[in-house]
């Protein structure tokens, strides 16, 4: 499959009072194919957050290159058309919300790019509609829940018609109801209309649901795989300091008390059925 982003040793440095500046990233090399959808996950500090906004070109290297669908984000000339290539979703949807009308909040992309009126309603219309919010297209977002701002935020996204959705901790200040909301929204996107999603959590069972997982840990990549091979590795994610999902975790401990329960379980009726079989 096409790379969408590929990542070539990639070094990240903060300028600090230290000699030579805080190394975030340490020799990255990746790819992201599209259509997939990858969770990164890592330690506070692991420069997963670093590693995106390369991603979007809010940050630029240090060493090595970023491309996103075949750009250098480097190529000052570039620049607009990496960020319209790669939309990107931070934490805070209060932060990203800039109207006083969702509808008009989605549209204030399209308008900046210079969009013909006819077809910003039209994205407008279509992208409430992906995200399941076109029945509150004249709400104020004050009247809306924490996952319903986030989920008109990626709409506001989705009205530039990017090819890659980049997440930073989407769900981290959502309660459970709007983090499913959020979850649910982002895997249709990707199952329904084959956007490339990067994922970045601190929620295991969210990462779970991604076809790929990137675990990093001091500006490096450590490991990565399909989700059951990742959380198979109950000790060495711990040793890094990241939890796993709980069932998972349960598996982990029957096995370490001799139950023969397989390696990569990770729901429960796949855990009730290696014990009862």
């Amino acid at each position: 499959m096409t790379a969408v982003i590929r990542c070539e040793d990639l070094h990240h440095r903060y300028e600090s009072g230290e000699e030579g500046g805080v190394e975030a990233l340490s020799g990255v090399d990746l790819e992201i194919s599209e259509g997939e959808f990858v969770a990164i996950i890592g330690p506070n500090g692991s420069g997963k957050s670093t590693l995106a906004k390369h991603f979007n070109a809010l940050l630029l290297p240090t060493e090595g290159r970023v491309l996103v669908a075949g750009r250098d984000t480097r190529d000052p000339d570039l620049l607009w058309d990496v960020r319209r290539s790669a939309g990107m979703v931070f934490q805070n949807p209060d932060n990203q919300l800039v109207a006083t009308v969702v509808e008009e909040d989605v549209a204030f992309g399209p308008e900046n790019l210079g969009i013909e009126p006819s077809e910003i309603v039209r994205r407008v219309e279509a992208s409430l509609d992906a995200v399941g919010m076109l029945s509150r297209r004249e709400y104020a977002p004050h009247e809306l829940s924490g996952g319903q701002k986030q989920r008109v935020a990626i709409a506001g996204i989705l009205a530039m018609e990017p090819e890659i959705l980049v997440l930073d901790e989407p769900t981290a200040m959502l309660d459970p109801q709007g983090r499913k909301e959020v979850l649910d929204t982002v895997m249709n996107l990707n199952r329904q209309k084959g956007i490339t999603v990067v994922f970045i959590t601190h929620f295991m069972d969210e990462a779970v649901e991604a076809g790929r997982v990137i675990v990093m840990d001091e500006g490096k990549i450590v490991l990565q795989g399909p989700p059951r091979e990742v959380f198979a590795q109950v000790d060495r994610l711990h040793a890094i300091g990241l939890d796993v999902p709980q069932i998972a975790e349960v598996a982990k401990r029957l096995r370490d008390t001799g139950v023969d329960v397989p390696p990569g379980i990770l729901t429960v009726e796949e855990l009730v059925r290696a014990i009862c079989l």
